[in-house]
């Protein structure tokens, strides 16, 4: 473990799910399948959810650069499935593949657009304050899922070579 008690390597911090919407809970497993992560569910299809945006991930290290700034996002809160930890996240970009744990493949595929319903997480309720658009490296990820598995808090996040 590092200074933060966290492990030294990139791995899943914590992983959430709700019965659609926001926030989303922790849980200590789940299994992650080619709809999305078992348990888990999305208020609005048109804009969450499907293959290609079955799982949607984001860095603890920018929620707590939020927090920093004063923002009262947690982990979960904006509607990632995965928090993950130690990832140099301003250089991930779709295309690239992720093994998660020891069974899950995923690979990016879109940055996500910001949605109104996180402006609680946000100081005056600055919700674009994740938009790739507005600040590239920011932005939450969606990825489709590659090989299905189990993912448990902890689990080591590689990049995997195409």
């Amino acid at each position: 473990m590092n200074e933060t008690g966290r492990p030294p390597y990139p791995h899943v911090y914590q992983i959430n799910v709700s019965d659609g919407g926001v926030p989303k809970r922790p849980v200590l497993e789940a299994l992650i399948a080619t709809t999305g992560v078992a348990g888990d569910r999305q208020e609005n299809l048109k804009f969450h959810g499907g293959p290609d945006r079955a799982l949607c991930l984001y860095s603890q290290e920018l929620i707590e650069r939020l927090q920093d700034e004063g923002h009262p996002i947690e982990a979960g809160s904006s509607g990632e499935n995965l928090t993950v930890a130690g990832i140099d996240w301003e250089k991930l970009k779709p295309g690239d593949r992720l093994q998660v744990g020891p069974e899950v493949q995923i690979e990016i595929m879109s940055y996500t657009t910001p949605c109104e319903k996180n402006a609680r997480w946000f100081r005056d309720g600055d919700f674009k304050r994740v938009s790739q658009k507005k600040n590239p490296g920011w932005s939450r990820l969606y990825a489709k899922v590659l090989r299905e598995g189990m993912v448990r808090p902890g689990d080591a996040v590689t990049s995997m070579q195409v």
